[in-house]
């Protein structure tokens, strides 16, 4: 566990009749051929976040913690009161949606006061409260202007405004940065990681974007299909991916087998050899840098692990080349733009792959 991982773990919470404090839920949705079936725990100030493909379930599984979706089985308590049945309206919930779904009449000022006024304020009290949120998201300069004189990380800002100043218990962000451009995302995001962290309840973040999961969320939530295939901090799900899915997305190659010893038989076909000593079924992984590739055989290489390969495909992939290959075994490579023209690489070009073991690691499955 790192430092920062350290400073993520929160005692587990209760109130005074015994009850947990925070999100006990097992959402449970059936839609034709499609069920899903996610538990979520987490206590008050995690920051979690559900990831997954499109299509696996995420958004549902929000709808169904704001109450837009009506569940076909499972639970929902949040600080130990059940909301099963409990219109949105009633829920002590917050959203932020992908598009944000600000009022267009209203001002930045009016659309952060519109939750306060539901709940019972004066418009004199809940526009002072909203002129507090504005201030404290920088946006004080902002209150008077409506949503399309807004940026889009403005409008961000101002749909995060709006969703805490309800002072909501649970607070559900559906892709928050989906819409910015990669410049305002950088800072948004950076922005937004601080609101979190002082976030007293829990937050909820759904997201296919693993940079945005990974720097804004305590604790990933993996969703394939309609069901959790891996949840954990994320620097343990980054070093220890369990599908191809989560391998993609932090950028490795991910292979299953049988170890024996330093040797993983694949189930791919060939072996690798690792410098972990294991025994049964276990996971190999090794980054796309970590492979060199040649055209001729190498016959003075002190790399372990040696397979022929063929070009199946070459993407820019950063600063760097990414070369996909099939053959013994199904590869990516990163290499160099310089190292790429002179292999001559070039879809069909026949390679040799090597890793050194050093730089596999083996984890059990």
């Amino acid at each position: 566990m790192t430092d920062l991982d350290a400073d993520r773990v929160r005692p587990t919470l209760t109130d005074p009749h015994g009850q947990g404090l925070g999100l006990d839920a097992r959402l449970v949705v059936d839609r034709g051929t499609f069920r899903l079936d996610v538990a979520l725990t987490a206590a008050p100030g995690d920051v979690v976040a559900l990831l997954g493909p499109n299509g696996a379930g995420k958004t549902t599984a929000l709808r169904v913690l704001a109450g837009l979706v009506p569940p076909s089985g499972g639970h929902l308590r949040l600080d130990g009161v059940p909301l099963d049945g409990t219109p949105p309206e009633s829920r002590p919930v917050g959203v932020v949606f992908q598009d944000y779904l600000l009022f267009p009449h209203l001002t930045a000022l009016d659309n952060v006061a519109f939750g306060p006024r539901c709940q019972g304020s004066s418009k004199a009290q809940a526009r002072a409260l909203a002129a507090q949120w504005l201030d404290r998201m920088g946006l004080a300069d902002h209150a008077d202007a409506k949503p399309r004189r807004l940026s889009g990380g403005q409008a961000q800002r101002v749909a995060l405004a709006r969703a805490l100043a309800t002072r909501p218990r649970l607070l559900l962000l559906d892709e928050p940065l989906a819409a910015l451009d990669a410049r305002t995302r950088l800072e948004v995001r950076g922005r937004l990681r601080r609101h979190l962290a002082e976030f007293e309840a829990v937050a909820v973040l759904v997201t296919h974007d693993p940079l945005d999961a990974m720097v804004l969320a305590d604790r990933l939530v993996v969703v394939e299909d309609g069901r959790v295939v891996q949840e954990g901090a994320p620097t343990d799900i980054a070093r220890h991916p369990r599908t191809d899915y989560i391998a993609q997305l932090v950028g490795l190659n991910l292979y299953r087998g049988r170890s024996d010893g330093h040797t993983v038989r694949l189930d791919a076909g060939p072996a690798v050899t690792t410098t972990e000593a294991l025994s049964g079924e276990v996971f190999v992984a090794f980054p796309p840098n970590a492979v060199t590739l040649y055209r001729d055989r190498p016959t003075g290489s002190s790399a372990r692990n040696l397979w022929r390969c063929e070009v199946v495909g070459l993407e820019t992939h950063g600063d760097r080349i990414r070369a996909d290959l099939a053959g013994e075994l199904p590869i990516a490579a990163d290499l160099t733009t310089v190292a790429a023209a002179e292999l001559d690489l070039h879809p069909g070009a026949s390679v040799w792959a090597t890793v050194k073991a050093t730089q596999t690691h083996a984890y059990p499955a």
